[in-house]
């Protein structure tokens, strides 16, 4: 961290202000991650924010096909995937402080101007808008070092234009402690084959007709950007070429890091910020990549059932991205090559033969988090195939509310069990819903109260789930067997059903520490080598150099099974 000098206060944050042109989903929040990563690497404190330009208060609504799986964070916040990215690489929490929605922005000014804070001000969008970005901005800088703010969408949208002029004031307040990053596109063109800089020239162009003059161009292409391009480019957007980034497609984004310490990205950052180039310790970040690299041991096909996957022709990943990521590390860690079989629950309901030949050809089976009805049952038979073949089995969320709803039909034969959510009526309504309790949860929109964030569960002794934490010393407070994971959830298990359950064999592994919730379930190790649920999510706790232990677990139980 930055040392003031002795006598006097601490020196004003520094602000990195990451922007994207051309397209969207070039990777602004990797890129600013990869920096920050560099520059924590380097002594400094670092933190970001991400800039949203919808009017959605967080992301916890929006359809995950459309805009990627929501991010949870600790303190329960429900925001945008590139969180997740700011988490993983700088292996610290975020939270409400590090996201920003228009909505958010504009609201908060609405009210001030409703609770008469403008002392009677003709109160338009230019500056009090910008203003109150800025206030955020900072507010979020508070005891850092150094700041990367992401400006979602695009240089040049309506939308976001607010954001671009809050940089623009704190250029002109601050201009040593502020600068620009602006991440383009450089397209090849298949009937040319050739790396062109045209795009990112008129994407500065949008920037110069703001006001703003980006300090880096950080360019995103298929390969590394040669030296005539970055030339070329350097010549016409008013940069030394040194300042031109190349950011290539890579293996593993968990590379970037590295690619961008080649260039000396974060030498050039610091001296443009006039900060000390202070030594750099990256070795754990050096062995990771070598990790990712293998060799592997043996392959495993883990199979996703799924239904957040398609848009129009297209099939996404990024509905799932923090499972994925969650995957990935523990793969890593294991030393295990991971394939991954995304199953669509709908056409498991349909008998579909190729989505049952996957189901079959999987080594183990995931049931990730859902909502709602469709492919509810494809999910069910999903769940009784992984118990009733011994095939290891993980619940996350919905994948643990509907394997106590497949054990209680297909065990205690309560053919109509079901789910509230899906089944309003159902005679047997193994998960429901409670009343709201705010120590518990928090209200989303009418009608509507979610657990969301971080919550404690105490683990049985002797269960699978403690066996895991205690191995892998992941316990909050191991001497009262306590662990705490974050949930996203509004349903839970109907306590009715717990004594009937236990006694068929149903293992209940970890409750709330009222005893309240259940929080993990599973099957007894000598009937299943690998059953079992949580509903919480511990893939939104794993980070590449400490990957979540269930998740270790698993792959090690898949790769028994291959």
């Amino acid at each position: 961290m930055m040392q003031a000098a002795h006598g006097s206060t601490k020196p004003s944050p520094k602000y990195i202000f990451v922007s994207g042109g051309v397209l969207s989903g070039l990777g602004k929040g990797v890129t600013a991650a990869s920096l920050g990563l560099l520059l924590r690497s380097r002594g400094y404190s670092v933190t970001n924010i991400k800039c949203e330009n919808y009017l959605n208060l967080d992301s916890g609504n929006i359809n995950p096909i459309e805009h990627g799986d929501v991010f949870l964070c600790e303190d329960g916040l429900e925001a945008d995937l590139d969180l997740g990215t700011y988490e993983r690489f700088l292996g610290v929490n975020v939270g409400e402080k590090n996201f920003t929605t228009m909505g958010q922005v504009y609201l908060k000014v609405i009210e001030d101007t409703k609770n008469l804070s403008f002392n009677g001000a003709t109160v338009d969008a230019i500056p009090y808008v910008p203003e109150e970005v800025i206030r955020r901005i900072k507010a979020t800088a508070k005891d850092f070092d150094i700041i990367l703010i992401e400006l979602g969408g695009t240089a040049g949208e309506y939308q976001n234009a607010i954001y671009y002029e809050a940089y623009r004031i704190m250029k002109l307040r601050q201009p040593h402690d502020v600068i620009h990053v602006h991440v383009t596109y450089f397209p090849t063109p298949e009937h040319i084959h050739e790396l062109k800089s045209k795009p990112t020239q008129l994407s500065v162009k949008v920037l110069n007709s703001m006001g703003i003059q980006p300090d880096f161009i950080v360019g995103r292409a298929a390969s590394p950007i040669d030296d005539k391009r970055k030339e070329k480019v350097a010549f016409y957007c008013n940069l030394d070429k040194a300042d031109v980034i190349s950011n290539p497609d890579l293996p593993s984004i968990y590379q970037l890091p590295l690619t961008f310490h080649d260039q000396q990205f974060d030498v050039r950052v610091l001296e443009k910020l006039q900060l000390p180039v202070q030594r750099i310790d990256i070795a754990p970040w050096k062995k990771l990549v070598e990790r990712i690299d293998g060799p592997f041991e043996k392959s495993i096909k883990i199979g996703i059932i799924a239904k957040y996957i398609a848009t129009g022709e297209y099939e996404l990943q990024d509905s799932y991205a923090s499972l994925l990521e969650a995957i990935k590390h523990a793969s890593w860690h294991t030393r295990k090559n991971t394939e991954i079989l995304f199953i669509n629950a709908e056409a498991l309901e349909k008998n579909d033969p190729e989505a049952i030949k996957r189901l079959y050809d999987a080594d183990a089976v995931i049931v990730p988090i859902g909502w709602g009805s469709r492919g509810v049952e494809g999910k069910i038979k999903a769940i009784e195939y992984a118990r009733t073949q011994k095939v290891p089995y993980l619940g996350l969320c919905y994948g643990m509310q509907l394997a106590a709803i497949e054990f209680a039909r297909h065990v205690l034969s309560l053919s109509d069990a079901h789910t509230e959510e899906v089944a309003p009526e159902t005679a047997h309504p193994l998960i429901h819903s409670i009343p709201f309790d705010p120590k518990y949860q928090r209200i989303k929109g009418e009608g509507a109260s979610m657990r969301l964030g971080a919550y404690d569960c105490v683990l049985k002794k002797g269960t699978l789930a403690y066996e895991i934490y205690k191995k892998h010393h992941a316990f909050k407070d191991e001497a009262h067997s306590v662990i705490s994971e974050r949930h996203r959830h509004r349903f839970e298990f109907n306590n009715d059903y717990r004594q009937r359950m236990e006694d068929a064999g149903f293992v209940i592994s970890g409750t709330s520490p009222d005893d309240f919730f259940v929080e993990m379930i599973e099957l007894p190790r000598e009937e299943h080598p690998f059953f079992i649920a949580t509903q919480a999510h511990p893939e939104y706790k794993s980070r590449p150099l400490s990957p979540h232990p269930v998740f270790v677990e698993f792959i090690e139980a898949a790769a028994r099974k291959s």
